[in-house]
């Protein structure tokens, strides 16, 4: 009778096959957009702490969180209604407007943590302006924040006469909000963690969320399955204001102050930067809220890493603009390769 071969090796002696590093990280990089945002992150305070070794000192950090913290509590917001495939170009204002609704409440002898709330409450006022405009007078919502933009400038410097306020509170509202420790924010920085960790729940794991990425994703399908497309677009300009408006209270806080011409349209555009730099798509329809946390760092990593270099200010705001058209360019066709199930 034949026989077969005797074999080399039986089966369970074959050696395993290992996995190929590159190709899980392949496989990392386009599941995850937050990996090659990490990624870069690292590479890039590697670099400047190479190039300046104060850029790890304790005190330069410190600067770092001021910037990244405030401006990734901004971006949580405004990445919600970016998602949806809108804009917000007020919250930067809002930022300014907020701290002074406080302050004046306080003064008429509102209850400070009230006098928060109401500060708060403007900001919401503002998103559901903005969002009733765009949704209910079908205005682009570039046009809407435009305008609330200017209203919301001039409204604050009317009220404050230009003039800087200094609030008082009990030192344990201080703490909560504008806390210090060894001259390390530590308030703002947890604020910022609790936000991101929140709104990514929120925008992963509850209906909301899924409304709001279908909404952005597929407008008319969105509403074909029955998705209050109204509700998910004001809720969410609501919101980004509120978020704006928290920002604006807890940099008051911290530098026990408030200025009718901080905030702006700098930290409005940064905050749409981190979202996109995070991997958010300007288009709508998809984005996380993890991800414009770590834009908001990277790009305070770049700002204080150049400054710390001796870099022209101009020269940062050059390598932004590429920055954030070069993220765009990869977000837009890595989507197209996870639609074609090129991450498989």
């Amino acid at each position: 009778m034949p026989t077969e071969p005797p074999k080399s090796v039986t089966e369970s002696q074959a050696t395993p096959k290992r996995p190929n590093r590159l190709g899980v990280l392949g496989r990392l990089f386009l599941h995850s957009r937050e990996a090659s945002i990490l990624i870069a992150g690292i590479v890039l305070v590697i670099y400047f702490q190479s190039t300046a070794p104060v850029f790890l000192s304790w005190s330069n950090i410190a600067n770092l969180v001021v910037f990244a913290a405030t401006i990734a509590i901004i971006a949580a917001g405004e990445t919600m209604v970016v998602i949806t495939g809108e804009m917000d170009l007020s919250v930067g204002m809002v930022y300014a407007l907020a701290p002074f609704v406080m302050y004046y409440a306080q003064q008429a002898g509102v209850p400070y943590v009230l006098a928060i709330v109401l500060g708060l409450g403007a900001g919401a006022v503002v998103g559901l302006i903005n969002g009733l405009i765009t949704v209910k007078l079908q205005i682009p919502s570039f046009i809407t924040t435009l305008g609330t933009l200017f209203m919301i400038n001039g409204f604050t410097l009317t009220i404050s006469g230009g003039v800087l306020v200094r609030p008082e509170a009990d030192p344990l509202i201080f703490a909560i909000f504008g806390g210090n420790f060894a001259g390390f924010p530590i308030s703002q920085l947890v604020w910022a963690i609790v936000i991101t960790a929140l709104f990514q729940f929120i925008l992963v794991k509850t209906r909301w969320g899924l409304h709001t990425v279908a909404t952005g994703g597929n407008l008319l399908g969105a509403a074909e399955v029955g998705i209050k497309i109204a509700q998910i677009k004001i809720g969410n300009f609501m919101l980004c204001s509120m978020l704006g408006a928290f920002a604006g209270i807890l940099d008051c806080f911290r530098i026990s102050s408030a200025d009718p011409l901080a905030g702006g349209t700098d930290y409005m555009f940064r905050a749409t930067a981190s979202a996109v730099i995070g991997g958010t798509l300007l288009t709508g329809g998809s984005g996380t809220i993890i991800g414009a946390f770590l834009g908001a760092a990277v790009l305070g990593i770049l700002s204080d890493g150049f400054t710390l270099s001796g870099v022209s200010a101009y020269t940062f705001d050059m390598i932004l603009g590429a920055a954030i058209l070069i993220t765009m360019v990869i977000n837009v066709r890595l989507s197209k390769l996870r639609a074609a199930g090129g991450g498989k």
